[in-house]
C-alpha cells in the first residue's frame, strides 16, 4: 500500500494529519506493507523569508482578521496538536518561505532520509520556533537528519537543484483539485483530505487493505453425502459405511 502526503513545513495541520496517521499505522496489522511519500505544497509560494513577525501579526494580514483572533485561532490549534502529544510554540514561531525546504527534501529523498528530514522541519518550526528558510538553519537540520551537510549545502546554493521536483509535486496537486492540505491519496485511487480523526485512518487503512486485497471466494463443489472425511485440528473423523 503507498500512501502519498501532500503537506507544507508551515501547515500546522499536516504536523497533526500526520501524527495521527501514524498512530493508526500503529493500529494497523499490515503496516509493515505501508510506503509512505511525502509531496511538496506550499501554502503561500509568495511569502517572504522570516522578517521577525510575530505568527499572530502573519496571519492577521494575510486572512484579514484581527491579532487577537488570529491568537485564540492558534491557541486552538495548540490545544488539538496536545491531544496527539505535539508542542506547538506559537509565541516564538517564525513564519517564512518553505521553498528551499521543500528542495532540501527532494535532495533527503533521494538518499533515503525523506521521512527522517520531514519530521525534523516540521518539529524545528512548530516545536523548536527555528526559521526554516534560513540556509544555516536548513542545515542544521539536515545534518541532524543524517544528511551529509556540503552536499545539503550545494543543494540549497544551487536555486534550480530539486526545483523542478518540487512544482511537479505542485503541478500533480492542481490535477487532483487538491486545494488545502494536508491531502492522503492511498494506491492513486482513495483520497483522504485533512487531519482527519485517528480512527477515521485507521478504517480507511483497513478498508482500502481488503478491496486490493480480497480473500477468495470458492464455490463448494462438495457432495452432500458420500466419502468426504476430514481431519481436524480435534483429530481425524471416518465416515461409516453408507455415509
Amino acid at each position: 500500500m503507498k500512501i502519498e502526503i501532500w503537506s507544507d513545513f508551515v501547515c500546522p495541520f499536516c504536523y497533526i494529519g500526520k501524527r495521527r496517521l501514524e498512530m493508526a499505522l500503529e493500529q494497523f496489522p499490515n503496516r509493515d506493507q505501508v510506503k509512505i511519500e511525502f509531496k511538496s505544497f506550499e501554502l503561500d509560494p509568495n511569502a517572504p523569508k522570516y522578517s521577525d513577525k510575530h505568527i499572530n501579526e502573519a496571519l492577521a494580514a494575510k486572512y484579514g482578521m484581527s491579532v487577537e483572533d488570529a491568537r485564540r485561532t492558534n491557541e486552538g490549534l495548540k490545544q488539538q496538536a496536545a491531544t496527539v502529544g505535539l508542542t506547538f510554540n506559537f509565541d516564538n514561531m517564525k513564519p517564512t518561505n518553505t521553498f528551499d525546504a521543500h528542495r532540501l527534501a527532494k535532495f533527503a529523498k533521494t538518499v533515503g532520509k525523506e521521512a527522517e528530514l520531514t519530521e525534523k522541519l516540521l518539529a524545528a518550526y512548530f516545536t523548536e520556533s527555528k526559521n526554516v528558510g534560513d540556509h544555516e538553519t536548513l542545515l542544521d537540520i539536515a545534518e541532524a537528519a543524517g544528511l551529509d551537510r556540503q552536499e545539503a549545502l550545494n543543494v540549497l546554493q544551487d536555486e534550480k537543484a530539486f526545483a523542478n521536483d518540487v512544482r511537479i509535486d505542485q503541478a500533480i496537486a492542481q490535477q487532483y483539485g487538491i486545494r488545502g492540505v494536508p491531502f492522503f491519496i492511498i494506491n492513486q485511487k482513495y483520497a483522504i483530505s485533512g487531519a482527519q480523526p485517528t480512527e477515521t485512518f485507521v478504517g480507511a487503512l483497513q478498508k482500502v487493505w481488503e478491496e486490493e486485497n480480497p480473500k477468495p471466494i470458492l464455490q463448494d463443489l462438495s457432495a452432500e453425502r458420500g466419502e468426504g472425511a476430514v481431519c481436524t485440528d480435534e483429530g481425524c473423523v471416518v465416515p461409516e459405511k453408507g455415509e
